[in-house]
């Protein structure tokens, strides 16, 4: 059960990513922001990368008796949340600057070239290569058998990611979330604009979309969310891809079907500054820009074979820094 909010809380979710398989990074993540008192966690539908979730939640339960939700992310096709990176570090001239070392935010590029399950497809790297060496694939882990998984990992809550042109498959995910027997605490979806239709990259066909996917879930009688991904896996960091999911939430917000609406894509510590007081989301999703802040302390730790929370002093400053970035949203 999620801990009782303030009236003034906006609601959060950290987003691990639905293509990361850092386990050990997961565990810490975790650890961290539910003692920074996260909402939810978002992570992929994968039974071993949700054991080490809810081995950092528990960690951080004991001592800050937060209580987040586990959600993991499924998809309905193909989508640009489910891919990894990869090059071949043998076609790399040896002066190379390695610019894609430098942008990774898990440093999961060296000279051998792109460890898998550090990789969570930002999408940072695929630009910077100035030989253009580095390409893109799918990688989806509740692809194959949606029901079967769900049964493994009994969610508290799923995020569907689909596009505005997929209805017919979006309602066959919402068919297998039905008969699936999981009870579920809440459902999002997840409709971002920069796809490759021109449909889908204008405001008022998404709302349309977003009206037709609550018609299909409304019979689950589930509470939803409505994601607005203003810039889905753009790789981009800057303070100001925050004002993308803060356009289209002024744009469609306040004609958004029933539920929550949250915004997310190229969200981060500066979100807040380009919102109206006096209109504001139910609450925000971090994914890059939360990870990215906490992962050379992580690092520092796996270098030594532990975890974070095995070393109470930068623990607590890991902590900390969560609570400083989530701040703006306690008490909005």
């Amino acid at each position: 059960m999620i801990k009782t909010k303030n009236k003034t809380d906006k609601w959060i979710k950290l987003i691990c990513g639905a293509s990361n398989e850092d386990i050990v990074a997961i565990e810490d993540l975790c650890a961290i922001y539910t003692a920074a008192g996260v909402d939810y966690i978002d992570v992929a539908a994968e039974e071993s990368i949700v054991h080490a979730a809810k081995k950092g939640i528990k960690w951080a339960q004991k001592v800050f008796k937060n209580s987040p939700g586990l959600m993991i992310s499924i998809s309905d096709g193909n989508d640009i949340h489910f891919r990894k990176a990869k090059f071949d570090p043998l076609k790399c001239p040896p002066n190379c600057p390695r610019p894609c070392t430098k942008v990774c935010p898990t440093f999961a590029i060296d000279n051998s070239g792109i460890k898998k399950s550090k990789c969570y497809g930002c999408g940072r790297c695929l630009n910077s290569c100035p030989l253009n060496l580095i390409s893109e694939y799918e990688y989806n882990l509740s692809k194959d058998n949606l029901a079967s998984t769900l049964k493994k990992i009994e969610p508290d809550a799923v995020e569907i990611h689909t596009e505005i042109n997929r209805l017919d498959s979006f309602t066959k995910v919402a068919s297998i979330l039905k008969n699936s027997g999981i009870k579920l605490d809440k459902i999002s979806v997840s409709c971002g604009l920069n796809q490759t239709f021109e449909k889908s990259r204008k405001p008022e066909y998404l709302l349309k979309a977003l009206w037709e996917r609550y018609e299909i879930l409304n019979e689950l009688n589930i509470p939803l969310i409505w994601q607005l991904d203003g810039r889905p896996m753009s790789g981009d960091l800057a303070p100001t891809t925050s004002r993308a999911a803060v356009k289209l939430f002024e744009k469609i917000g306040s004609d958004l079907p029933p539920g929550l609406v949250q915004l997310a894509g190229g969200t981060n510590a500066k979100t807040h500054k380009f919102l109206k007081s006096d209109n504001l989301p139910d609450g925000i999703a971090f994914g890059s820009a939360a990870r990215k802040i906490m992962q050379p302390l992580i690092e520092f730790a796996h270098k030594n074979n532990k975890r974070l929370y095995e070393y109470p002093e930068i623990m607590a400053l890991a902590i900390k820094k969560a609570q400083k970035f989530l701040k703006p949203w306690k008490s909005s």
